[in-house]
């Protein structure tokens, strides 16, 4: 049986909010939920659903106008992200206790889907995570996301970023420098995630505290990392030996995240990823995380998803 219900919005600002840019928000809840759905006034209806399209309608509204009311303005890629976890029971705990809010940072940053969202999740429930996605699923980003909302809550000590230094295919030569500019390069999309997150005076400011610290993952050996967050990026490109090296740098009140794309691989033929070689032989650890994102989690360009798609059916 069809029915239709209207939700009513006590202010113009708020209706803006939810239906977004020439009401493309609205656009994709139609596409989620069946039926027709339009804005009048202060009011928007949705009209020629079933029983559970209106029920998981009136939860996506709930949870748009919740996001709208503390500042925030819900992007398509958000609306999508509540359409793939629509369940009434829980829909909003997932989306809203899993939020990370950054001090200082430019807005609230929220999980596009059940898979960010137990990724968060692990990071805040256990010292150690593995994230293992293809690219564009916001490994990195959510990543850098929670370790800064950490350290500049202070709640960690500092930042600390790494990264087995391998190239993809081409050699950059000799770079200039000090070991910082040798290594920017290769961090430069951990630096590229925490200037969309928080302004570079922020960031500027961290480095002359020493509260961020870059190295080279062959510079972690002998060292132990307490009271700080680290983040291992590319851990694809890990051999096993340096992967078994970080994971034992960890040290007293630290938090690790490690991320990587076991269909990006850049080391040397008949080399072993030391990511995969650890998620074999540590899945069963009680204490550690481990989150698996999927091509349905690619929050880059739609296209993305597409061309991750078409490698992984020609490699099939």
């Amino acid at each position: 049986m069809e029915d239709s219900v209207t939700i009513v919005l006590d202010s113009v600002t708020l209706l803006s909010g939810i239906c977004g840019a020439n009401d493309g928000n609205l656009k994709i809840m139609e596409n989620s939920l069946g039926g027709r759905i339009a804005a009048r006034g202060n009011e928007i209806t949705l009209d020629g659903a079933d029983e559970t399209g209106i029920l998981h309608f009136k939860t996506m509204m709930d949870s748009l106008i919740s996001v709208v009311r503390e500042g925030e303005i819900p992007s398509p890629e958000y609306v999508a992200a509540l359409a793939q976890t629509l369940s009434p029971n829980n829909l909003n705990d997932v989306m809203h206790n899993a939020a990370i809010q950054i001090p200082h940072g430019f807005r609230r940053v929220y999980p596009r889907g059940r898979g960010q969202a137990a990724y968060i999740q692990g990071m805040r429930s256990c010292d150690i995570t593995f994230c293992i996605g293809p690219a564009g699923t916001g490994k990195t980003y959510i990543a850098v996301a929670e370790a800064l909302r950490l350290v500049l809550s202070k709640t960690q000590r500092k930042l600390v970023l790494t990264r087995p230094v391998v190239e993809a295919g081409e050699s950059l030569g000799f770079l200039p420098g000090d070991l910082a500019q040798k290594i920017n390069p290769y961090l430069r999309p951990l630096y590229d995630a925490m200037e969309s997150l928080v302004p570079y005076e922020i960031i500027r400011k961290m480095e002359e505290h020493r509260t961020i610290e870059i190295a080279p993952l062959a510079y972690m050996r002998g060292r132990s990392l307490n009271d700080c967050v680290v983040i291992l990026d590319e851990a694809q490109n890990t051999t096993k030996e340096q992967m078994k090296m970080f994971l034992t740098r960890i040290g007293s009140g630290a938090r690790a995240v490690i991320t990587g794309d076991a269909t990006q691989v850049d080391l040397p033929k008949r080399t072993e990823s030391g990511l995969l070689h650890a998620v074999e032989v540590l899945r069963n650890v009680e204490g550690l995380h481990f989150a698996w994102l999927h091509t349905a989690d690619v929050v880059r360009n739609p296209l993305i998803k597409k061309i991750i798609q078409a490698y992984d059916d020609r490699d099939a």
